[in-house]
């Protein structure tokens, strides 16, 4: 998660940046990265990969059942 959130950070930085020039982009992604190593901000990523990894699992394991019980028998 850790990745998602730095390569997102990075790809606003660099549309942002590249509007702005070379000195606004390296400001940018300072930002970006200072807000990535925060603490609170590893924490939230982490409950929310957390949650994510879960919900796809259940859906996962739901897709077959759900995919069946809407057939209808010819």
């Amino acid at each position: 998660m850790k990745r998602v959130v730095f390569g997102t950070g990075l790809a606003v930085g660099y549309v942002l940046g590249a509007r702005a020039g070379r000195e606004r982009y390296e400001a940018i992604a300072r930002t970006v990265r200072s807000l990535a190593d925060r603490p609170d901000v590893q924490s939230t990523a982490g409950i929310l990969s957390a949650h994510a990894h879960d919900w796809a699992r259940s859906a996962l394991h739901r897709a077959p059942h759900e995919a069946t019980a809407h057939v209808s028998p010819n």
